[in-house]
Order: structure tokens, then C-alpha cells, then sequence
């Protein structure tokens, strides 16, 4: 086999390193796919899942406050597959503009486009092609709801660049990561409620502390090539500054739930949510970057509670 220059390491197959061994899309997808699904992420499906539990908040907020209504069982297919979309474009966009400074950092040289499995070229076409679908999916919205699709494409375009200029690229990702509580809200009744305003906002504080953990993953060649992070802020005070996200998760998460009429069982879902942040800071070794990784993956299960609470109570 030919040799691959140092900014070209392939693992074998063309599996990425931050993928299980045993993801479904090395395993399972059509070869000649395989470069585009792992360029969307799709064999690291955590971000799809953190990008549309807000999605999820957001309409069983509504239904807490509004009651259900018709329109909501399309909501939850359509934003579940505009979810695995428009996280895959927007990783696309983010891999387009880093990939010189992926080819950099061990743990993502061996991404698709530092790799050279797919030529930036075909990465916009893919991009493109992602984007449109999800588009077409967000027409079936109503207006307010189509307009906040429209905008939650600043945050998007932003966000890969906001590394390079300021210490907290987590609150863009946070800020882009997190709209859909606000877009899903709005597309189940047409209006945009106070409760939606404060998951948004809860949301962003959960991922402060999701992605600084995740972050710390790659301090040390951060720190080489200049790229900023809130993990290189805190660096020894990381605990501290997750200890105050917890806090603000629980108290705008609490707020919310109270503002759009729950009850016990989205508190108690939103104990689940908080109770993992606390789990996860006492098991953090910043210095572990398996471990980062680890409790990184796991981030979703608390975020599925808090839903599931929520259900609970837009059902009883």
C-alpha cells in the first residue's frame, strides 16, 4: 500500500479515530458511501442526538402549555430526520473550514477531508445537497417557524470560525446547537413562549458543559496550533466552571418547566439531566482523553430523561 503523508493517516479502512470500532456505518453502509456518512458524522451519531433533544424540549414544552396538537406528529419524525440532515451539513461546513487545521490534531487528521477520502469540492456539493433536503423538510413549518430556520443559519456559519477569535466557541455551538427548542416550539402553535426561551438558554448552559469536556480532548494540540477553547480557559478551574453550568441547567430548566404548566415528572426529569452532569464531573479526569470521550458519548442519556419527563407531563 502506498504511504500516506503525515497529515493523510487513514485508520484501517478509512475509519475515523473518534468512531467505535464497531459503528453501523463501517459496518454496515455501502462503500462508496462511507466517506460522505463519516464527513456528516453518521458513524458518531452523539452530536444528531444533542442537536435534536433541544428539538424534542421544545415541542413538549408546547404541548405542556398549548396541549397536543395534529401538527405534532409530523414535528417529531421531521425534526429527528432534519436533525441527522443539518448536523451532517453543518459538520460538513465545520470540516470544509478546519481541515488544515484537522490535519494537525491526532484525533481528527483522520477525518474524510484531511484523510483526502473526499475532495472539498464534493464536500459542498454534499453540503448542498443536505441543506436543501432539510430546507424542503422546514417549508412544511409554519411561517415564525420557517424564518427561525433561516436564522439558526448565522449561528451555523459561525460557528467554525469562532476558535479562532474568541476563548468560548462552546456558547456559538451552544447558541447553534440548541435553536431547534426555539424552532419546534414556534412550529407546533405559531408563537414563541417564554418556557421555550428558557430551555433555549438551559441548553446552551448543557453545552458549555458537554463540550468542554469534550474539549479537553484535544488541549494540548490546541494549544500548539493556536486554536481556543473554554477547556484551555478553565484548564484547572474546568470543575468549577462546570459546577456553574450545572447550576444554571437546573435553574432555567426548572424555570421552564414551571412556565409552560408541568409538573412533577418534567422535574424529575430534569433531575435525571442534572444528576449526570454532577455524575459526570465526579468521575472527570481532564487529563484522560479516553475518558473525555467516554462521558462525552454518554451525554444524551441525560438529555433523553429530561424529555422523557417532559413527555410525562404533556401526557397526564
Amino acid at each position: 500500500m502506498e504511504e500516506l503523508p503525515i497529515n493523510r493517516v487513514a485508520l484501517p479502512e478509512g475509519r475515523v479515530k473518534d468512531a467505535t470500532a464497531r459503528n453501523w456505518v463501517d459496518a454496515f453502509a455501502p462503500e462508496r458511501w462511507r466517506p460522505f456518512m463519516r464527513l456528516s458524522r453518521m458513524d458518531r451519531p452523539i452530536g444528531t442526538w444533542l442537536l435534536l433533544l433541544p428539538c424534542w424540549w421544545g415541542i413538549l414544552l408546547a404541548a405542556n402549555a398549548e396541549g397536543w396538537a395534529w401538527v405534532d406528529l409530523w414535528l417529531f419524525p421531521a425534526c429527528t430526520i432534519g436533525a441527522l440532515l443539518m448536523r451532517g451539513a453543518g459538520c460538513t461546513w465545520n470540516d470544509l473550514v478546519d481541515r488544515d487545521i484537522d490535519a494537525k490534531v491526532d484525533r481528527t487528521r483522520s477525518r474524510p477531508l484531511p484523510s483526502g477520502q473526499v475532495s472539498a469540492a464534493n464536500a459542498v456539493l454534499w453540503a448542498v445537497a443536505q441543506s436543501l433536503v432539510s430546507f424542503l423538510i422546514l417549508l412544511t413549518f409554519n411561517d415564525l417557524a420557517v424564518a427561525l430556520g433561516v436564522l439558526a443559519l448565522v449561528p451555523v456559519a459561525v460557528y467554525p470560525f469562532a476558535k479562532r477569535f474568541t476563548w468560548w466557541p462552546q456558547v456559538f455551538l451552544g447558541i447553534a446547537f440548541n435553536w431547534g427548542a426555539l424552532l419546534l416550539y414556534a412550529a407546533h402553535g405559531g408563537s414563541l413562549g417564554l418556557a421555550a426561551i428558557l430551555a433555549y438558554l438551559a441548553g446552551i448552559a448543557w453545552t458549555l458543559h458537554y463540550d468542554t469536556i469534550y474539549a479537553h480532548q484535544d488541549r494540548e494540540d490546541d494549544a500548539l496550533i493556536g486554536v481556543k477553547s473554554t477547556a484551555r480557559l478553565f484548564e484547572d478551574d474546568t470543575v468549577t466552571w462546570l459546577q456553574i453550568f450545572s447550576a444554571a441547567v437546573a435553574l432555567l430548566g426548572a424555570l421552564a418547566v414551571l412556565v409552560a404548566g408541568g409538573g412533577l415528572f418534567g422535574l424529575l426529569g430534569l433531575a435525571g439531566l442534572v444528576g449526570q452532569m454532577v455524575s459526570q464531573l465526579r468521575r472527570l479526569d481532564t487529563e484522560d482523553p479516553e475518558l473525555c470521550l467516554q462521558l462525552f458519548r454518554q451525554t444524551r442519556y441525560g438529555g433523553l430523561a429530561f424529555a422523557a419527563g417532559l413527555f410525562l407531563d404533556a401526557l397526564f
